[in-house]
């Protein structure tokens, strides 16, 4: 096993790691988001009747397009083909759960992709939530999954 950092070069200088010996998998991804509301404030979330608008719809628009420019965000990540992603925007308690898998056919993951757009997707609700409440808190941001399949092979 080797000890050494793959974003860096011989120097310590930052790179975009080659990939281009890889072979294409199928790369799935998940990862997930919290926005910590008042009571009131997730009721409305769950009802629909935030002044905004429909925060979850917003949510969920918000991620697609973060996972799609991920690439433009972090300096590192490869630029990928994004087959599928699905976003999941519940409440539960006093909590909006945002849930994003990300799909790849590529040669590396998606999970920098996934992350990203449940950031995002939390932010989206932020932003959608603060007139009613000040005090909000994103947190629980974590990778829940990711797998890859060889090619040839189902998922």
């Amino acid at each position: 096993m080797t000890n050494h950092l793959t974003h860096l070069d011989e120097r310590g200088r930052a790179r975009m790691v080659d990939v281009g010996a890889k072979p294409v998998q199928r790369r799935v991804a998940t990862a997930q988001a919290r926005v910590r509301m008042s009571a009131r404030a997730a009721e409305l979330l769950a009802e629909g009747g935030l002044p905004k608008g429909d925060a979850a719809a917003v949510s969920r628009v918000a991620a697609i397009i973060a996972a799609k420019r991920t690439s433009e965000l972090i300096p590192l990540c490869h630029p990928l083909p994004i087959d599928a992603i699905d976003v999941d925007v519940r409440v539960e308690g006093e909590e909006a759960i945002i849930s994003v898998t990300v799909c790849t056919s590529a040669k590396t993951g998606v999970e920098m992709e996934a992350l990203t757009a449940a950031t995002v997707g939390a932010l989206a609700i932020w932003d959608m939530v603060k007139g009613v409440d000040r005090d909000l808190r994103i947190d629980g941001v974590r990778l829940l999954s990711k797998t890859k399949t060889p090619p040839g092979e189902s998922s």
